[in-house]
């Protein structure tokens, strides 16, 4: 290993050395080293020596109990970090980040030094550590799952009850920093979260914990600029199958209040997406409107008689249907999260309240035939039933009745129609979330009555004189409490005075010692016990040792209890939290056109009161306008008259001095004229003179040429008459054309019958000359014959010779018509061959025969 001076500092600051540099200056001299290593040509070997050298000094210096150097070696770490590969920073996570993640008394600024450098892995996009960054972001999710305090488990409670108080800090800080890390990373990358959330999401233990955690997530400042990728990725269609088929009260409370809040930042972020889904949407509200109260397990019963298993599942069945999941969709029903306590159905107003604001029409038109809405937009069943028999609609009714009475009539519904408020414009796209969360909120019947009590309280107080300010404030409380109607107690509900729950949560938060009385119903008669029992049974449990078998089952069905209670109590935090933001984002904005409303009312008293100062003005202006306006209508007319008068003597001057200057114009024109003529008249008598001496001369020259211009003349009158009888030719000949065309194809024609009469000719020549040698042959044995025989022995086959003679007269006449005939075709066929170079040198260049054009014969003479 090279000890390098920088691992030489590093070693003594760990060890705290006499000579060792200051944080500051080591700190100045690893960036110095980044530097470098940024501009080396061989930047991974300097990488990896200085790794190897950290190493060895963490393994020999840092001891994990000591958080100073623990500080300082994240320190370093962080500003090595512009060079460090992921696998780097991957391969400190259990050793140095890990640890510093879980110590709640390390400084904030080393804790924000690991949790940068864990993201500067998780961003890395190089295609090198694809697969580890991936694996990486897995394992963190996997341990703010499995590692991290859950609410949810009651293995987790009961560990929790075990641990001091330092502990439980270790364990709220480690999963307040994963949470940070996730939010933070989602913040960036929001698709590469969502990712490995709708991984994790297939696990029904994991279910409630991201849910939890989605809350947190949609709850950030700057969820809305990934509130887009959110619509558009598979998490969503999770999350919907979740709230259609899990059976987990619980989780579906966390989901629905999820939903509240996605649902106006996805209706200005994602409208499309948000259409899409409002049928599901809907679907889900039928289903949370029938849900059921679900009693505990039967082993956690009261009761000292064993429970019947098959008569409580035969309850169970007729209490609360358990559809059939599709096969095709693979999904793993999540069933009750807390078996040793009542499940209490989730509470549908807030999730109807926002549908309700956003889609009226469709909402109204979905209760009054939910399967028939369902069918007509295409939504298939996640059930293997359809929805005329996965929906009860007599149910679905009897349960949106209270729902629609309780919330005002939407101005929408006079307006539009379900069709037209999905196909034309929203009226929401040009509000903000805290406005559409505000408005919606608002048509609840209980949230518009405290609005409208304290619209009237705001009211008399602006009427009141300012002396009365006391009076008016028990005037607006008196208001205020005499809107709020009490509850009916028929209606199985028992009315609660506003200061009784005003004083019960100040109680709470303020650490008070509160006593619990009157229990509901769902809790054992054993569990709520004085503090001297509580407190003698701990000491007895702590002292004779923790056995979870030995729980007995009223703590562990109040355990239970108060796990469901807590989160749903957390998330109902969590949403009036995020509400409550939302609400003063718009009590902001309203607050700001209150002020500019006042300031414009002030503005316009100030411009009253300037208008009647210039009224004032303008009325003295008046006066005294009309008072010179008469001065100078008096003054105009004297002028007026003064001018004509002028004007009289100027247009008599005018005449005169015109007169004078036609005068002299005419006098001036006619002497220019007349010299104008006299020198007109000189050039033409020169020019005339000089014309008729030329034309003597040419007349002189060309008369031998005038003498024979009547000849050309006259030839060219020929010559027009021959280029009329050409042109006349050329028409024929192009009319003629077709006429070519077939005498072309009679020519092949022709051709192909001189071809087979040449070789008939050949055929009868040589016949002929078969002929002829037999007619030789013949001839010379007729002589011989003669020759050798007596008179009376020639003359016996004279009938055959006239025979033979006859045939060859035929034979002759034959081959003479042949030949005839041979020779008329050859003429025919030389001229059809003229004919045709004729008409390949006419259509060669030009149609038609045209001639050069002859030359002038006056250009020769």
């Amino acid at each position: 290993m090279q000890n390098t001076p920088l691992i030489r500092h590093v070693r003594s600051v760990l060890e705290s050395n006499s000579d060792a540099l200051s944080l500051h200056e080591l700190l100045i001299s690893i960036d110095d080293f980044v530097l470098e290593c940024s501009s080396s040509q061989e930047p991974e070997v300097l990488l990896f020596q200085l790794e190897e050298d950290i190493q060895k000094v963490h393994h020999d210096v840092v001891d994990h109990s000591s958080l100073f150097q623990t500080e300082i070696f994240l320190a370093i770490l962080y500003h090595l970090g512009p060079i460090l590969p992921p696998s780097s920073v991957i391969s400190w996570f259990d050793i140095v980040l890990r640890p510093a993640l879980r110590e709640p008394k390390l400084p904030t600024i080393a804790v924000n030094h690991a949790k940068e450098l864990i993201l500067s892995a998780l961003r890395n996009t190089e295609e090198t550590y694809i697969k580890q960054v991936g694996d990486f972001r897995c394992r963190l999710l996997d341990l703010y799952l499995l590692d991290a305090f859950n609410e949810g488990s009651g293995d987790d409670v009961l560990e929790w009850a075990e641990l001091d108080e330092e502990q439980r800090e270790k364990w709220s800080h480690w999963k307040r920093n994963l949470e940070d890390i996730l939010l933070k990373f989602g913040k960036e990358k929001p698709e590469n979260l969502l990712t490995e959330i709708y991984v994790h999401f297939a696990d029904p233990t994991s279910r409630l914990q991201l849910l939890m955690f989605l809350n947190l997530y949609g709850s950030s400042s700057t969820f809305d600029e990934s509130s887009a990728v959110m619509a558009a990725h598979p998490i969503i269609s999770s999350l919907l199958f979740s709230l259609f088929l899990d059976t987990s009260s619980t989780v579906c409370a966390a989901g629905l209040t999820l939903f509240v809040k996605l649902l106006p930042i996805f209706a200005l972020h994602a409208r499309d997406k948000l259409k899409s889904m409002l049928p599901r949407l809907l679907a889900i509200l039928a289903r949370i409107m029938c849900w059921k109260e679900r009693p505990p397990s039967p082993s956690f019963a009261t009761s000292d008689k064993p429970p019947d298993a098959e008569f409580e599942q035969e309850l169970e069945n007729e209490a609360n249907r358990l559809l059939p999941i599709r096969s095709d969709l693979d999904w793993k029903r999540l069933e009750l999260t807390f078996n040793a306590t009542t499940s209490m159905p989730p509470s549908p107003r807030t999730y109807f309240t926002i549908l309700y604001y956003l889609y009226p029409s469709n909402v109204l038109q979905f209760l009054r035939g939910p399967a028939a809405y369902l069918v007509n937009n295409d939504v298939r069943s996640p059930y293997t039933l359809d929805w005329d028999k996965a929906l009860l609609e007599d149910e679905i009714r009897r349960k949106s009745e209270p729902l629609l009475r309780e919330h005002v009539c939407h101005p929408l519904l006079i307006w539009r129609d379900a069709v037209a408020e999905l196909n034309e414009p929203e009226f929401w796209t040009r509000y903000n979330v805290p406005r559409i969360t505000s408005e919606a909120v608002m048509l609840d019947v209980r949230n518009s009555t405290l609005g409208i009590g304290a619209q009237v309280a705001s009211i008399i107080r602006r009427e009141k004189p300012e002396d009365d300010n006391d009076a008016s404030d028990n005037d607006e409380v008196d208001v205020l409490t005499q809107s709020i109607l009490p509850i009916n107690i028929s209606a199985g509900k028992a009315s609660i005075s506003l200061q009784d729950m005003i004083s019960a949560s100040l109680a709470l938060k303020s650490n008070m010692e509160v006593e619990v009385i009157d229990p509901i119903s769902q809790w054992a008669p054993g569990i709520f016990k004085s503090p001297a029992q509580s407190m003698h049974e701990d000491s007895t449990t702590l002292s004779s040792g923790f056995d979870p078998q030995d729980i007995p089952e009223q703590v562990v069905q109040a355990i239970s209890g108060l796990q469901r209670e807590v989160l749903l109590l957390r998330n109902e935090l969590n949403f009036e939290l995020w509400l409550s933001r939302e609400n003063v984002k718009h009590i902001g904005r309203l607050y700001q056109d209150r002020i500019l409303a006042k300031t414009a009312e002030a503005e316009r008293q100030g411009l009253y009161n300037k208008l009647r100062n210039y009224r004032a003005q303008v009325i003295s202006l008046e006066a005294e306008r009309r008072e010179y306006k008469n001065q100078a209508l008096s003054a105009k007319n004297k002028i007026a008259e003064w001018n004509v008068e002028l004007m009289k003597k100027l247009r008599e001057y005018r005449e005169e001095k015109k007169s004078w200057l036609t005068e002299a114009a005419a006098l001036r024109s006619e002497e220019k004229e007349s010299q104008a003529r006299f020198a007109a008249q000189g050039k033409l008598l020169a020019e005339a003179t000089k014309s008729v001496f030329d034309l003597r001369t040419q007349k002189k020259e060309t008369q031998h040429k005038i003498d024979r211009l009547k000849d050309y003349e006259r030839q060219i009158e020929q010559h027009i008459k021959v280029q009329s009888l050409w042109e006349a030719d050329f028409t024929k000949f192009n009319e003629r054309g077709d006429e070519i065309i077939q005498m072309r194809n009679q020519y092949h024609q022709m051709q192909m019958r001189l071809e087979s009469l040449e070789k008939t000719q050949v055929e009868v020549e040589d016949r002929a000359r078969v002929l002829r040698r037999q007619n030789q042959a013949l001839e010379a044995r007729l002589q011989q014959a003669g020759r050798h025989s007596h008179p009376h022995v020639r003359q016996q086959p004279t009938f055959e010779v006239s025979a033979f003679a006859a045939e060859n007269s035929a034979l002759t006449a034959v081959n003479t018509q042949l030949k005839e005939e041979n020779m008329e075709l050859k003429d025919g066929l030389e001229e059809m061959r003229a004919m045709l170079e004729v008409l390949k040198g006419q259509h060669s260049g030009r149609r038609g025969v045209v001639s050069e054009p002859r030359a002038s014969p006056l250009l020769f003479t």
